[in-house]
């Protein structure tokens, strides 16, 4: 049982912040890159392989996974911040 009352917050660090944000911005720019995938189909370019659509084509597979990494630490590290102040140490 804590003897905390509801009002009292564990605050939020900056380093945490920082991740949420930076996980929200990757998945909006795979987003736009898979957008721009889709567009550039039907616009007739054929040749993904030479310019930026490597990648643009990267991007689509692996930020959304190192999304989910960031927001995993993010919760794990505030699932541990919590605990220790519940704990009181």
């Amino acid at each position: 049982m804590s003897t905390r009352t509801p009002g009292e917050d564990v605050p939020v660090r900056r380093i945490d912040r920082i991740l949420a944000f930076m996980s929200l911005g990757l998945l909006v720019l795979s987003i736009a890159c898979f957008f721009a995938i889709m567009i550039a189909r039907p616009a007739g370019v054929t040749d993904f392989s030479e310019g930026v659509w490597p990648i643009v084509s990267v991007i689509v597979f692996a930020a959304p996974v190192i999304a989910f990494a960031m927001i995993l630490f993010v919760l794990i590290s505030s699932f541990v911040r919590r605990s220790r102040a519940n704990r009181g140490g």
